[in-house]
């Protein structure tokens, strides 16, 4: 396991998290989830199952997952926790949980367990496809949701292996949304990702974040853990929107190869009024990568360095208005415009450098690391 995932939720071994969740069942024998005082949560969604029905529906659906990874020469052992959602024996985890190996086993919740091929990972997003052999197994696969419409305070459980404790059920509510957390590809980010109370340890990685229906709205990746890297109430999932995305090109293709700019970039707002700059939004080039496909074509970083609110900020380079005709007025706005793209695909850049407006056309790179494993 790479030394800069240390934070991440990464498949290793730890202690235990126990969730205590206070039920109230009505007449009509419908639970509701109820705080510790008692009281309903507000605006619960409809049909909203207990977190006992869910775990008794879906738990089966979560595996245990071991992986035998080499890094630097050196062998060693990665556990985590993945999800079935095909009968035709597809499984979901993340990329971080099986590293470099091609075959890891996979324990299912009767206890047998199988060998799964690694179908394909993708390092942008920190996911992997496993396939197994159908045969023989009874296969729980669990219902995918949507993140797109998840909001802050939407309950949230998580089920997972913390620590090599099988099939732990952890609740908690959605605490923010459109996170950007750390890819495995270095200066790269997973966006939109989702934020959760629910406890989340090491082992948990891989394993299905759920609404409050038990359908999958995230896979659990990461972890901010603070001094003692276990569990501070601040987790990190991948969103399901881009597993839809990302689990058909793997299964297709085994990798994804993704389009690459080479430009860092800071998003001009109010925070940079005393700058002057010609532009109220947009992004202000910070960093161009030699020999990337931006140096390439020409677009230009700031060369001289200032101070902003403690911020250090390049000035004088280029910003980047539009891509392709489409409105850049923010950072995450290029890197939206660029990942539907492919590598070789050319593309017009709108900048302004200094008063002037000028469009340059930039050929795609591949995105370093894409497609290695």
């Amino acid at each position: 396991m790479p030394q800069a995932l240390s934070s991440f939720l990464a498949a290793l071994f730890g202690g235990i998290l126990v969730a205590v969740v206070l039920l109230l069942v009505d007449p009509g024998g419908d639970d509701r989830t109820v705080d510790s005082a008692g009281v309903a949560p507000a605006n619960p969604q409809k049909g909203a199952l207990s977190p006992r029905t869910i775990y008794k529906r879906d738990a089966p659906g979560v595996v245990f997952i071991r992986a035998r990874i080499s890094e630097g020469g050196r062998t060693g052992i990665s556990t985590g926790s993945g999800f079935v959602i095909g009968r035709g024996g597809s499984l979901v985890t993340n990329a971080h949980v099986v590293g470099d190996a091609k075959r890891v086993t996979v324990k299912f919740s009767d206890q047998k367990i199988a060998t799964a091929k690694v179908a394909g990972a993708d390092p942008s997003t920190d996911l992997a496809l496993l396939l197994v052999d159908p045969d023989e197994l009874d296969l729980h696969a669990l219902e995918l949701g949507s993140s797109k419409d998840v909001e802050v305070g939407d309950q949230a459980l998580a089920i997972g292996n913390p620590f090599g404790l099988e099939r732990t059920l952890t609740t908690g509510v959605i605490s923010a949304t459109k996170r950007d957390i750390p890819s495995l590809q270095k200066g790269f980010t997973i966006g939109n990702a989702l934020q959760t109370d629910a406890a989340i340890n090491p082992g948990n990685s891989g394993g299905p974040l759920l609404d409050a229906l038990g359908r999958i709205i995230g896979v659990n990746s990461q972890i901010e853990p603070g001094s003692s890297g276990g569990n501070l109430g601040i987790g990190f999932a991948v969103p399901v929107d881009t597993l839809k995305e990302v689990i058909p090109r793997l299964r297709k293709d085994g990798s994804i190869q993704r389009a690459f700019l080479g430009v860092g970039t800071r998003t001009i707002d109010n925070g940079l009024d005393r700058l002057d700059l010609p532009a109220d939004d947009g992004a202000l080039v910070q960093t161009v990568e030699a020999g990337g496909p931006a140096a390439s074509a020409g677009i230009r970083a700031g060369s001289r360095r200032t101070s902003v609110g403690g911020e250090t900020v390049a000035v004088g380079g280029d910003i980047i208005r539009a891509i392709d005709g489409k409105r850049v007025k923010t950072s995450n706005d290029i890197a939206q415009l660029i990942t539907v793209k492919r590598p070789g695909d050319k593309v017009e850049i709108e900048v302004l450098r200094g008063d002037d407006k000028k469009t340059i056309t930039v050929t795609l790179g591949r995105r370093p690391g894409d497609g290695a494993r």
